[in-house]
């Protein structure tokens, strides 16, 4: 091992306390020196406020102005807070301790309950929500699995907002909360639960918070025995803290100020777990001598992708806009951000693989791309695209598509009514494949209207509707496919999703995406709807959408893409629009007022893989009527101008493709659409370039198929070959 690898691996501790402090810039510094009364650090995105505080804490060590071991630091993740430890090990700071809120209160209850209350602490529930399915059947209330998971989470929301079953109704009510059943039964089934721990001598995680508030209450001679030994509080990611998690920080306080808080209010996106930035944005209120420091200088991510998040909070509403943070690029500058629409959803996922795929090429890593979507039913479709292209992926946060218990379920039901045939009551008034599969699914949870709210009830319709229009997709690509034909084609998908990776793209909600980072990320499925979700009903609800929307803006350092579908399937209706969040900021649509930011680059139409850039309407080349539907703009016509298509020629072509889509075992779409193959039939282009043109033929397809259909406009016969290797290139 050379030095230079022995010193990368192994990095020196600082000789002095003032060498801790190198390397900062004059933000960071400051932060560092403020080791005394309240100190407030708003930090943007990607402004090295971890490298701050765990500075400052190391400075105030080395230089002896802090013991080790009165300081506490806490955050909200055992990565985060093992990622603290760390570091000040590395700055000759250790003895700190750095733990979540959950651990440093579970380490005092244990060491506290036997002089408070006698014996050992009462064992810890690892997972309540067996416990709540007790509680709910001795309250004669039956819960599926997913409304389980709903009616724990409102257990746990109720806890850390400190409410009691008897007002959780009335809590409900107040804080405009679409509860997952009626408020009153979970009020019910909430005192049930907290009966039956008292009943067995049995604790949660949230109440080793609140015994350790109501001990800090009650026993001043152990308050004031933390107290001594904690002389110095941090707590990072201030923006997620509960009302309980301030209540408990207040009691370790006391009437003493010394406290560092660290956060950024327009990364707050919890709310629905009981987080809230209010005191964050209260904090000069409660300090009012408190130091403020700004971390606003970006490191992470270049000024065109910096640029738009800062359009993005340029348009928020309420009290988390008027703290924004106006971040200031340090990096040289990259490409602008790219803004794509598509006319459906599988010509999006199609799009993104392939642009995934060029940069893979050019040298990115894959492990440093990353898709994200609003929620993880929007999974599929990229996990097929992405297999499809040969290009490895893992999934954060969630299981692959067709490893969930629910899309499982499905496929045995599918492939039950599949085996029964006309046998099977459940279709005796399915008339065609998707009402069929409609008819099956109704019975295990989808329904034409979603549930309310979100949550895993609505996670799993929202995985069983996916299914339910990959069946209308595949029963419109495929004249008079049945049931069997489809089953096969799920396992199809399910074999090639599942293949094993190492190292490959992350895909991963927008949620699951919070405190991580990459090269390059493509932001999906930014239409209306979807984002901001349709069940943000008030207000405060949509401005957490646009944060949710700012933290995965900010996620990218260099490349950052984003795009939406016009439509949901090939040749449907192009009736949706794109997010109101990128309203001014995005090319053609419309400028902002003072203070805002207007968006570079230009907006790209994909095609199933073309990318072509919108220079202008799009015209009819027959009345030179501008079109607006998507399959219209495919024909390059109105639907009702006279066609001058070669019919014996779209047939031909209509034959190659079934073949073409058997031997590659996709749907018959995935090679081209039935609007690709009129146009093309239309054309009759005799070059690559004419081809190439064609929406709906880009330069994978072109590689792939290009041969085999100018050959047959041609009138000649097209390779035995179907479309070259399947390699993806």
């Amino acid at each position: 091992m050379t030095a230079a690898t022995h010193s990368s691996l192994f990095p020196q501790v600082p000789e002095s306390a003032d060498a801790v402090l190198d390397g900062l810039d004059p933000e960071q510094r400051e932060v560092a020196l403020a080791l005394h009364g309240p100190v407030c650090v708003l930090a943007g995105a990607g402004t090295g406020k971890t490298r701050a505080i765990t500075h400052r804490i190391a400075y105030g060590v080395r230089a002896g102005i802090l013991q080790p071991g009165s300081v506490l630091a806490v955050t909200f993740t055992n990565r985060a807070a093992g990622e603290m430890r760390g570091r000040l090990r590395e700055l000759g700071a250790g003895g700190v301790q750095a733990r979540t809120f959950h651990s440093a209160a579970l380490r005092q209850l244990q060491y506290f309950w036997p002089k408070v209350v006698g014996g050992d602490l009462p064992r810890l529930l690892e997972r309540k929500i067996q416990l709540v399915a007790e509680s709910a059947a001795r309250c004669r209330v039956r819960l599926d699995r997913n409304e389980l998971r709903d009616v724990t989470g409102e257990i746990e929301w109720a806890k850390v907002t400190q409410t009691v079953p008897g007002d959780y109704p009335a809590a409900v009510a107040k804080s405009v909360r679409d509860a997952p059943r009626d408020p009153a039964e979970i009020g019910q089934i909430y005192a049930m639960y907290e009966q039956l721990k008292r009943d067995r001598s049995v604790i949660d995680f949230e109440d080793v918070l609140l015994l350790t508030v109501g001990i800090l209450q009650d026993r001043h001679d152990i308050a004031d025995q933390i107290r001594r030994q904690y002389q110095h509080f941090v707590v990072d990611e201030y923006q997620d803290v509960s009302p309980l998690q301030q209540r408990l920080l207040d009691l370790w306080l006391g009437d003493r100020d010394n406290l560092c808080v660290v956060g950024d209010a327009s990364q707050t996106i919890y709310s629905f777990t009981g987080a809230t930035p209010d005191h964050l944005l209260n904090f000069r209120t409660r300090h009012p001598h408190a130091t403020v420091v700004k971390l606003v200088r970006d490191y992470r991510s270049t000024p065109q992708v910096v640029h738009l998040a800062n359009g993005l909070l340029s348009q928020a509403r309420g009290r988390a806009a008027e703290h924004r943070l106006e971040l200031i690029s340090q990096r040289d500058p990259g490409p602008e951000p790219a803004y794509t629409e598509y006319a459906d959803e599988p010509a999006e996922a199609e799009g993104t693989a392939r642009r995934i795929r060029d940069l893979i090429a050019a040298g990115v890593p894959a492990g440093e791309i990353a898709v994200l979507y609003r929620i993880n039913a929007q999974s599929e479709v990229y996990e097929q695209a992405l297999a499809d292209a040969g290009v490895p992926y893992q999934l954060r946060g969630a299981e692959r598509f067709f490893e969930r218990q629910e899309v499982r379920e499905a496929g045995i039901a599918l492939r039950g009514a599949a085996r029964a045939g006309g046998n099977d009551s459940l279709l005796d008034d399915a008339e065609d494949l998707p009402s069929q599969v409609r008819a099956v699914l109704s019975t295990k949870g989808w329904t034409t209207e979603p549930p309310a709210g979100s949550g895993a009830v609505r996670d799993r319709w929202e995985s069983l509707a996916a299914l339910v229009r990959l069946a209308e997709d595949f029963a419109r690509a495929k004249t008079g496919a049945t049931l069997s034909d489809l089953v096969a084609e799920l396992d199809e998908r399910a074999a090639a999703q599942h293949a094993p990776t190492v190292q490959g793209v992350t895909l991963a909600s927008l949620h699951a995406a919070k405190g991580l980072e990459w090269d390059a990320v493509f932001l999906v499925g930014l239409t209306e709807g979807m984002m901001p979700i349709t069940y943000a009903k008030t207000d405060e609800q949509v401005e957490e959408e646009r944060r949710l929307l700012y933290v995965g803006v900010t996620r990218a350092r260099l490349h950052l893409s984003l795009s939406w579908a016009l439509s949901r399937s090939p040749g449907g209706r192009a009736s949706r629009r794109p997010t109101r969040f990128l309203k001014g900021l995005r090319p053609g649509s419309g400028a902002l007022g003072a203070g805002g930011a207007g968006g570079g680059g230009s907006v790209e139409r994909g095609g199933a893989g073309g990318r072509r850039k919108r220079r202008g309407p799009v015209l009819c080349r027959v009345c030179g009527a501008t079109l607006t539907e998507a399959g219209e703009m495919k024909l390059m016509r109105c639907e009702d101008c006279p066609s001058d298509m070669d019919e014996a020629l779209y047939e031909r072509l209509r034959e190659w493709r079934s073949d073409q889509a058997k031997q590659l075992g996709q749907p018959a779409y995935c090679v081209f659409t039935d609007k690709t193959l009129m146009a093309i039939a239309e054309c009759v282009p005799s070059t690559d370039g004419e081809l190439a043109a064609i929406s709906g033929v880009g330069a994978r397809k072109l590689d792939r198929f290009g041969t085999d259909v100018l050959a047959i406009c041609a009138g000649e016969e097209p390779g035995e070959e179907p479309g070259g290797d399947d390699d993806g290139s």
